[in-house]
């Protein structure tokens, strides 16, 4: 099998593309990069892109509901899963773990609009 360069864009399919961007323009502290009413993208420092495409614009249709994944985001420390914990829990972003143990590290999950999973994390290894 022929190998494939790295993976670097991440779509999620959304009901709103208005609001689903709204709120990761404020979560990711940038505006999209490109936007229309039917996808947005933000390009991330790490290279990786995040886009966000109109569920009913998609085709093939999509099968999946949002949560059957996860986008995850390395924390430096548990303080600072602690501290992006209380900042999201205080803006209204739905936690549905808190912050726990885990074999891998230190997490808890929130969700976006679309009910799309959010892990922050900081490893075990670290």
């Amino acid at each position: 099998m022929t190998t494939i360069p790295d993976p670097n864009f991440v779509i999620l399919y959304v009901k709103n593309v208005p609001v689903s961007s709204a709120f990761y323009q404020g979560l990711l502290g940038r505006p999209p990069a490109e936007a229309s009413p039917n996808f947005a993208m933000f390009p991330l420092g790490s290279g990786v892109v995040l886009g966000l495409w109109a569920q009913h614009d998609v085709k093939p249709a999509p099968a999946a509901a949002p949560g059957g994944s996860e986008l995850c985001i390395a924390a430096g420390g548990i303080e600072a899963v602690d501290a992006l914990h209380r900042e999201w829990s205080g803006c209204g972003i739905p936690i549905i773990q808190a912050p726990t143990r885990m074999d891998f590290g230190y997490t808890f999950v929130g969700c976006d609009p679309d009910g799309h999973r959010i892990r922050v994390f900081f490893p075990a290894s670290a």
